[in-house]
């Protein structure tokens, strides 16, 4: 199952510069433990120590939040489009926010 990832300026370092790459997974949980299989480090800068999106990344699953679909329980079907964003945010939260997705 082929879908495609678009990944923010922030965490082209993890994809070798690349604004999209490809991943597989039935749901958001998979298509991060297979991104991460290529990608290393990438799946540690989205995902809290709890096991649950860090509440400064957006991830869409064609221009859908995946919040409201299930989170990383969300299901993904081939073709689907996938979008992962850093929160907007002003002031010192906003550098944190940055800083934390660097790592």
């Amino acid at each position: 199952m082929a879908i495609e990832v678009r990944i923010p300026t922030i965490l082209r370092t993890y994809t070798g510069g690349a604004k999209v790459v490809e991943g597989s997974g039935d749901t958001i949980a998979a298509l991060l433990v297979d991104l991460d299989s290529k990608h290393n480090g990438l799946r540690d800068r989205l995902i809290t120590a709890e096991g649950g999106l860090h509440r400064f990344v957006n991830v869409y699953i064609n221009d859908e939040d995946v919040r409201f679909l299930g989170a990383l329980d969300a299901k993904l079907n081939d073709g689907d489009s996938v979008t992962i964003l850093p929160a907007v945010a002003g002031g010192a939260f906003a550098f944190a926010a940055a800083h934390a997705l660097r790592g």
